[in-house]
């Protein structure tokens, strides 16, 4: 089970880097934060017919959960926005791996931490050398 997993994390990966190239090219056309409105605003209205169909959970616990829970919205606007901005000037390949570099490391730290709801594990010292490499080939792509 743990490898379809895997797979459908890659292809999640896949993508992510393909959105950005095309948000960050829809961006040229109708302005930055105009694409990452869109991606939004449509993306709100696919999940919304979905959750209509597929939705198990309670949607109206938004307003009695936790308020840092509620804080996703604002990290994927932030996180889209900055892809929308950074693609066209360094490419795919290097805010790719910029953004892989920085989910590395802060997952290493919230693992350890036991922050947000993870179990707090030790520091792995092939999770370390793993970001240390990448930030290598981050230094190497720029």
């Amino acid at each position: 089970m743990k490898f379809w997993i895997y797979i459908i994390a890659l292809l999640a990966g896949v993508s992510l880097s393909v959105e950005g190239a095309i948000y960050g090219e829809l961006g040229k056309s109708i302005g930055k934060m105009e694409s990452s409105f869109y991606n939004f605003f449509v993306g709100s209205i696919i999940i919304a017919i979905v959750l209509l169909f597929f939705g198990k959970g309670s949607l109206s616990y938004t307003f009695k959960a936790p308020k840092w829970q509620l804080t996703g919205g604002l990290l994927g606007i932030t996180y889209l926005t900055i892809l929308i901005i950074s693609i066209p000037i360094v490419g795919v390949g290097l805010s790719m791996v910029s953004i892989i570099v920085g989910q590395m490391a802060m997952s290493i730290i919230i693992e350890y931490k036991g922050w947000l709801g993870s179990k707090a594990t030790m520091i792995q010292k092939e999770k370390v050398i793993a970001v240390l490499l990448m930030a290598v080939s981050l230094l190497l792509i720029f």
